[in-house]
């Protein structure tokens, strides 16, 4: 039996989760088609799904084509949740990508199909909507191969577009457009077929053609494109053919170590976690014991598999054992967590790499009673979706999450009045920024010298690296010329020290390199009793490296970073001049316009705590015409005045006076 791992992706209201719906009532796996309207939709089970008509977690559910065990993935399609999406990207075979036929491809739709193409996925393209007013065949194709992907081929025509009797004829050899527009873009990737084709006046045969189609989709060199509507039915079953004849599929190989990935984690209704996981390679039993991997070479964790179930035509069934190809949830592994690794190391999928959250708030309970609960229940949420960032200030006794939008502050709201009972309120939202060093600084206390009051040495120095490369820890001292422990202890704090710069912000993209280290050796009394007075001890490099740290990075200088969206504006000719000068209020920097029968677009960037107020105005420049569409694009240096963070109690600013004050008095009063 071969399995095929699907995904469906598509932009907000593009009709993704409908036609999860016509594909499993195609396969025979439910009577009738379900209504995102109504909440009645076999993927969206959460109330706060049913409720709001949009997808909020990924949904897995399994139904049978030609022999083949099509797993189908339905993701969230609002930019809000586009973490659950990149978890989801690396388990995947294949992916259909659901564009409007009458919206055409939006913000969201390019960021997915970058991804897509970045991670090597083979992806079909269906245009749903056709029986919907104002629905576009040539334009929306035409859209599809500018600003997705030029390797893109009609599979068929449509007839009564915009009308609920809309319909679509597959192509075949007998259209002879179909089958030139497939050898050009075939050859393109093909020189063995660009050879044939020049030497053949016959042409390549049709069948030849077909298999090469298969063998580049199966690449990710070219796309597929289908027309149809969820809604009516009408191309869906030509779509389910293109999915078993042009996308890859697994073969259930149990044979190597065993090695997944888990990509999603929920709780069941005693508390209990259940990991939903891929299996690359290998097999994993129930009983058995595996090793969790995650981020760090030390993170390595242990779960006993209390049970496993696989997704079967609509359904959970209870198996023995989890193969590679296969997806299924796993019970009984208490500490796993959201991208851990399973078994052997490897094997693992490539991150999406999508954009960090770039705002970030800060949550109340609206009974002080509760706020003990809060915190348990936001460690809860924060399992299921580690970027929400919940970062504590327990000196202010305050919680900050990181968001990626409004809907996304409204659902974790909701869940938490909903599923836990808490009440809770937020206050304004704020943009995160980051801080890079701008230059190069070092700094270093020895032990036993004033005003150093901790029985430690350490020497650091800070340098800048290249954008996007993160933080990197390295040694210039032997490794031998300490403990493991206490060199271990200087490399933590360092990277949770860098949690909060200058300017309050997360600094990244550094390299930093331990220059100097010492320690005293353990020491004992003659009675045998340990002395902590001239012993030094981990808790002495945790306290000394954040001071040392930030010496180096106040020496370097940090330059604070604000995130930038791109945007793209559409609107009436005649009211481009008034927009001009509210983007240059706004700090955005646009590019020139382009106008084309009537309608001027505007494309350039602009900070992103801009965004929301420049849709608020665009109606009312534009009468009501204008169309905005943005995604993140990058940092940029701040131009103005730089922003601040509020610090939480664990700042090494706010603690170096304090610390230095209290001289011996930490690590138990020494």
């Amino acid at each position: 039996m071969h399995t095929l791992n699907l995904g469906i992706l598509a932009h907000v209201d593009a009709g993704k989760t409908s036609l999860t719906e016509r594909l499993l009532h195609n396969a025979g796996v439910i009577e009738a088609v379900g209504s995102v309207d109504d909440g009645s939709t076999q993927t969206d089970t959460l109330a706060l799904e049913r409720q709001r008509g949009i997808t909020i977690k990924s949904a897995v559910v399994s139904f049978a084509v030609d022999g083949v065990t099509v797993n189908l993935i339905d993701t969230p399609g609002h930019p809000d949740f586009i973490a659950e999406v990149e978890r989801v990207l690396g388990v995947l075979d294949g992916a259909v990508l659901v564009v409007s036929a009458v919206e055409g491809v939006q913000a969201q739709t390019r960021i997915l199909m970058r991804a897509l193409r970045r991670l090597r996925i083979p992806t079909l393209v269906f245009v749903n909507k056709t029986d919907r007013a104002g629905a576009r065949y040539g334009g929306v194709l035409a859209d599809i191969a500018e600003r997705l992907s030029p390797a893109v081929v009609a599979m068929g025509s449509t007839e009564g577009l915009g009308t609920r009797g809309a319909r679509t004829r597959p192509f075949t050899e007998a259209d002879p457009g179909f089958v030139t527009a497939l050898t050009d873009l075939l050859t393109t990737h093909d020189d063995g077929l660009l050879a044939a084709y020049v030497e053949g006046p016959a042409g390549i045969p049709y069948g030849r053609l077909r298999d090469r189609l298969a063998a580049q989709t199966r690449q990710a060199l070219v796309h597929p494109v289908y027309f149809g509507s969820a809604a009516t039915g009408a191309g869906v079953a030509e779509l389910t053919a293109g999915i078993a004849e042009f996308l890859p599929l697994t073969g259930e190989n149990s044979e190597g170590p065993a090695s997944g990935t888990v990509f999603k984690v929920e709780r069941g209704p005693a508390g209990e976690k259940i990991a939903y996981a891929r299996m690359f390679s290998g097999t994993v039993r129930t009983r058995e014991r595996v090793r969790l991997r995650g981020d760090g070479e030390e993170d390595v964790r242990e779960g006993k598999i209390s049970a496993i179930t696989v997704f079967d035509n609509g359904t959970d069934v209870r198996e023995p054992s989890l193969r590679a190809g296969r997806i299924g949830r796993l019970r009984g592994l208490h500490a796993v967590r959201i991208g851990d690794r399973i078994g052997a190391p490897g094997g693992g999928p490539a991150r999406a790499h999508f954009a960090p959250p770039t705002l970030e708030t800060v949550v109340t309970p609206c009974r002080s009673q509760d706020r003990g609960a809060l915190h348990i229940a936001l460690g809860h949420l924060a399992e299921q979706d580690p970027l929400i960032g919940v970062r504590r200030d327990d000196l202010r006794q305050e919680v900050s999450l990181s968001l990626y939008g409004e809907v996304q502050k409204e659902v974790i709201q909701a869940t938490l009045a909903d599923e836990y009972g808490i009440e809770v309120g937020f206050r304004e939202t704020t943009t995160i920024c980051l801080e890079r060093p701008a230059g190069r600084g070092a700094a270093v206390e020895f032990i036993d010298k004033e005003p150093n009051p901790f029985l430690a040495t350490v020497g650091l120095r800070v340098e800048p690296a290249v954008f996007g490369s993160g933080v990197e820890f390295r040694r210039e001292v032997e490794l031998g010329s300490m403990p493991y422990a206490l060199m271990r202890a200087v490399e933590d704090t360092v990277l949770e020290t860098l949690g909060q710069g200058i300017h309050g912000w997360r600094v990244t993209d550094c390299t930093v390199t331990m220059t100097h280290s010492g320690y005293w050796p353990r020491q004992s009394h003659s009675h045998g009793v340990f002395d902590k007075s001239m012993s030094s001890t981990a808790g002495d490099f945790r306290h000394l490296t954040p001071l040392v740290l930030m010496d180096a990075l106040k020496q370097a200088g940090t330059t604070v970073y604000e995130p930038m969206h791109r945007f793209r504006a559409e609107l009436p000719a005649d009211a481009a001049g008034p927009l001009v000068p509210v983007l240059a209020r706004l700090r955005a920097v646009p590019g020139p316009p382009v106008t084309r029968g009537g309608v001027c677009t505007v494309e350039g960037v602009i900070p992103a705590a801009r965004v929301h107020e420049l849709q608020q105005l665009l109606p009312g420049l534009t009468r009501g015409e204008g169309m905005l569409e943005s995604a993140f694009e990058d940092y940029r240096p701040v131009d103005g005045p730089v922003p601040h963070r509020s610090r939480t109690d664990r700042d090494p600013l706010n603690r170096k006076d304090y610390l230095l004050r209290t001289l011996r008095r930490v690590d138990g009063g020494r």
